[in-house]
């Protein structure tokens, strides 16, 4: 787990060239980069688009870690219910 959450931060680090946010360059390339196998839409610029739009709370138009994180708590979430046959909606 510990080695897990050292390759989110360095990755969003590496990715946002250790500044505070992504910006929208940084972030499609991200997620075309390292999340292609667990998002069908990751080489679509209108849906990286689209979802960057949705992640940014505070609308400032970049992504902070916090936002991140929330990409990457979803994702893990599909995973899982895909891993375990369930779905949150199937209560």
């Amino acid at each position: 787990m510990e080695g897990a959450i050292k390759t989110l931060v360095t990755t969003f680090l590496n990715s946002s060239r250790g500044k505070e946010n992504l910006d929208s360059g940084a972030f499609n390339k991200l997620v075309k980069k390292q999340l292609g196998g667990l998002m069908e839409n990751a080489s679509c610029s209108s849906a990286v688009k689209e979802m960057q739009m949705g992640l940014d709370a505070n609308q400032d138009g970049k992504i902070s870690f916090g936002e991140y994180l929330s990409l990457i708590g979803s994702l893990a979430n599909s995973y899982s219910e895909i891993k375990t046959g369930t779905s949150q909606d199937a209560s």
